[in-house]
């Protein structure tokens, strides 16, 4: 029997639901129809590609390989499509980019601008996700590039590209009662109440466990939030106390007047970098967009 592409695309939206009735609804089509399908594909395959279960269905080893290989067409396809749409219509493109909370601010903008007056038609969709939510949408195709922290463990599906290097500092209000210690200690810090990112980020684990390693008492957190405005703002007007990269709180002290603390056993820097899938198709303007953020991260790390 021969193999129809229209049967595959079916059974890939099966799989995706894990339920034959709703994967109906999803296409649109009767329960029978699409049963009618499936089996017309598994005879075309000569095997079994589902399995009955109480909960619905799952796939077979021979149905989960086919559903990793459609899954890869999806991918090329989109990419080709995307390709061809750029070369048809003479546009510089659309770029999908994932930033994590807080670290990017200082590079997205200005990268965006500068392409903007290179290719004044390119757009742009923005969403800030963490790290992990990043790689996932860069592998299923919902991103073109994440800029994020660079860390191990390496992924081989996965291309990674150095901008620099983030170092973080303790920070307050300027009326804060440590504003004006020339040097504070961990002890000093370690009665004090903070506003943080949210704690299953790799930096907040990070920067506790300095204090666990010292000896002392986790530092009392009043708030987690991933939303960087939010904890400025409200560190502005308290005396909670902060921790974030150094060029994010000079960015922001003009306006809410923070003061940086100097603590020597504080210290901690992270790598960021622009990544993006190794087989995926990447736009001039995707391929520029980057060339930009390496020339801006170059411009930033030169700044005292």
């Amino acid at each position: 029997m021969k193999l129809q592409l229209r049967d595959i695309e079916y059974f890939s939206v099966v799989a995706e639901h894990g339920n034959v009735g709703r994967a109906a609804e999803a296409l649109g089509l009767s329960q029978p129809a699409l049963s009618k399908s499936l089996h017309r594909l598994e005879q075309s395959m000569q095997a079994k590609l589902v399995k009955r279960t109480a909960k619905g269905m799952e796939l077979t080893t021979v149905g989960a390989a086919l559903f990793s290989h459609v899954r890869r067409l999806r991918l090329s396809l989109d990419d080709v499509t995307r390709e061809v749409a750029d070369l048809s219509q003479g546009r510089a493109g659309h770029l999908r980019i994932g930033i994590a909370p807080g670290f990017a601010i200082h590079l997205v903008p200005d990268a965006c601008a500068t392409l903007l007056k290179e290719a004044p038609r390119v757009t742009f969709k923005v969403t800030v996700l963490d790290r992990e939510a990043s790689l996932a949408a860069l592998r299923h195709g919902e991103l073109d590039l994440a800029l994020t922290t660079l860390q191990a463990p390496r992924h081989e599906d996965l291309v990674e590209e150095y901008l620099l290097e983030d170092e973080f500092v303790v920070y307050a209000s300027a009326d804060h009662r440590l504003a004006k210690k020339r040097r504070v200690t961990l002890a000093d810090l370690a009665q004090e109440r903070w506003a943080v990112a949210a704690s299953n980020a790799p930096t907040p684990q990070r920067f506790k466990q300095v204090f666990l390693d010292a000896g002392l008492p986790p530092p009392g957190i009043t708030m987690e939030s991933n939303s960087l405005p939010l904890r400025n703002r409200l560190l502005a007007s308290s005396d909670l106390l902060g921790f974030a990269a150094k060029r994010v709180v000079r960015q922001a002290t003009p306006r809410s007047r923070f003061v940086e603390l100097r603590v020597r056993d504080l210290a901690y820097s992270r790598c960021v970098g622009v990544m993006y899938r190794k087989d995926a198709y990447l736009s001039p303007a995707a391929r520029r967009f980057i060339e930009i953020l390496q020339t801006t991260a170059k411009e930033i790390a030169r700044e005292p």
